[in-house]
């Protein structure tokens, strides 16, 4: 069964440190749930696993991704992620993924992604439609992740005025008087608490309400 995927998601954050992170793939891994790099094969190939939790059982998907191209000065990725469990399940995916500027904003940018997914197995018998909404629910808590992720990462340099700010700023945000500020940046550096696999009860149970809720909206 083949799904393709093209999202856009705005970000609050600027271009620059969203491309940073895009493009160091364990990283980038680590935002999304259920998710790590075990493995570095060589500098654009790697292995990994992905795990699925579904009620008291945990499955799990081993495989390579293969940064097929890295364009720095168009903050475009292409990968390419192939994987199995012990049961028979496989998938493949080529994916794209662009950070675009916010022209009208420097602080925000947008993510673009376009993928192509290809399952076998037992995943297959969801149908195409399911598959979507499991896709957006995960990308949903991976773009959060991702946004978290970038925020908490050093801001760009702004020049000497923007750095004697940032200096200022850190030094009052360190001051004994300035105990709420510091709580705020500590806050702000936090890193996202990242689920250790992807919940498929949960999602699941997700799928039946809005499935329900579907239904009968269209009743009334």
């Amino acid at each position: 069964m083949e799904v393709k995927l093209d999202k856009q998601y705005p970000l609050d954050v600027d271009a620059e440190r969203a491309w940073k992170l895009l493009s160091d793939l364990k990283a980038t891994a680590a935002c999304m749930p259920g998710a790590e790099i075990t493995e570095q094969l060589s500098d654009t190939s790697y292995k990994g696993c992905v795990k699925v939790k579904v009620g008291p059982a945990t499955a799990q998907f081993g495989g390579t991704v293969d940064v097929l191209e890295k364009a720095d000065a168009e903050r475009k990725v292409v990968m390419r992620g192939k994987g199995a469990d012990k049961g028979g399940s496989s998938a493949t995916m080529d994916l794209t993924a662009v950070i675009v500027p916010d022209p009208d904003n420097p602080s925000h940018c947008v993510l673009n992604g376009s993928a192509t997914v290809i399952v076998n197995g037992k995943f297959a018998q969801f149908g195409g439609r399911m598959m979507v909404q499991v896709s957006d629910m995960i990308l949903s808590q991976f773009v959060e992740n991702f946004r978290q992720t970038a925020l908490a990462m050093p801001a760009p340099a702004k020049g000497a005025a923007g750095a004697a700010a940032a200096h200022t700023t850190t030094e009052e945000a360190a001051s004994p008087s300035s105990g709420v500020r510091a709580d705020a940046v500590a806050a702000s550096k936090a890193a996202p608490v990242v689920a250790k696999e992807i919940n498929g009860l949960s999602i699941f149970w997700r799928l039946v309400k809005s499935w329900f809720l579907g239904l009968f909206g269209r009743r009334t």
